[in-house]
């Protein structure tokens, strides 16, 4: 399928590519915009809190590429690249999605949800660590790195399971003011139908424009290196990050916060956990994980988590420049 993406691409002109350039971002809009608008439905129309439906429904729906490059990496030989995208997936969504969200509008905190899948992803995060700790010479660390077994992805595949259960449990004690009933006609199965069209129109045609702009960039004479660091690390998250704005810019920031928390635990239990499922050998954590990657992650988890409990009803723009900040700092240090 990759190949004959690539061919295609290759063999348009080049006023061609740019009107698929167009065309993709026109549907990727439209896509975000049908994702939203239905995912609030379903919120409203069941009184689920926001937070919630974005933190799995809409989540599960955006980590998908995520999932499918981080697990199939692993399958073809290069376990070392499927940990690194579902950790560097966690940085980007907190850092850079996460801050871009907060500039863009307000984001509510809604406290009772923080304190539990906001604490949870901090701890998920910690735990990532200490499972890849080579604890036999923890004196090499820096300079051998270490491994994530199998055994614990199918652990993080139990837990996985778990925290969805937990989600529909904190999603009966969550009371949010919807402001509005739905009108939105049609079977609960219908929404989510439609819910599932936004989703594969978001994730296609964001698959799609990278390739695109990828191949322009290249008779462009853009290096492949800058290639390469840009357009397909961001390509993953870009479904995230165009699901995110436009809820924000919807006024539906708490659809948002979800989002973001909710595919940053399933980068660490699903994404990661499903790509050392099949890797007999387990997840290469290289030194570079624990000297830069894995204090990223750590770092701009507790700006987030202590942004939370200072502003307590919404993250503030000094929030989202400081979680910016820390993912170009991030940027910066990996280019040495």
């Amino acid at each position: 399928m990759e190949e004959l993406l690539t061919e295609f691409v290759q063999g348009l002109p080049i006023y061609l590519l740019l009107v698929l350039i167009a065309v993709c971002i026109a549907v990727l809009g439209k896509g975000a915009d049908v994702l939203v608008e239905e995912a609030v439905t379903l919120s409203i129309r069941h009184g689920i809190s926001k937070v919630i439906i974005g933190a799995t429904i809409v989540s599960l729906g955006t980590t998908l590429p995520e999932v499918t490059v981080s697990v199939m990496s692993a399958i073809n030989g290069k376990p070392d690249m499927a940990l690194g995208n579902a950790i560097g997936s966690v940085i980007c969504d907190t850092g850079l999605i996460l801050g871009v969200a907060t500039l863009c509008g307000k984001v509510p905190i809604n406290l009772y949800l923080m304190r539990r899948q906001g604490l949870l992803c901090l701890v998920l995060g910690f735990l990532v660590i200490v499972v890849c700790l080579p604890f036999s010479n923890l004196s090499s660390v820096f300079e051998g790195g270490g491994r994530f077994p199998q055994i614990i992805g199918f652990v993080f595949l139990g837990l996985l399971a778990g925290y969805l259960w937990a989600s529909v449990h904190w999603a009966k004690n969550v009371r949010e003011d919807f402001g509005v009933e739905s009108h939105e006609k049609g079977s609960t199965v219908v929404i989510f139908i439609k819910i599932l069209i936004g989703l594969t129109l978001v994730i296609s045609s964001s698959h799609l424009l990278i390739h695109a702009v990828e191949e322009t960039a290249i008779r462009a004479q853009v290096p492949q290196s800058i290639i390469a660091a840009t357009l397909v690390a961001f390509g993953t998250s870009l479904p995230e990050l165009v699901t995110v704005v436009t809820a924000v810019r919807k006024g539906h920031g708490e659809l948002a916060i979800g989002n973001v928390v909710g595919a940053d635990i399933l980068n660490i239990l699903l994404v990661a956990g499903a790509s050392a499922s099949v890797t007999p050998g387990g997840l290469l954590a290289s030194g570079e994980f624990f000297t830069l990657i894995f204090p990223a992650m750590i770092g701009l988890m507790l700006i987030f988590q202590v942004s939370t409990f200072i502003c307590k009803t919404h993250l503030t723009k000094s929030t989202g420049i400081a979680l910016l900040g820390g993912y170009a700092v991030y940027i910066l240090l990996s280019s040495f």
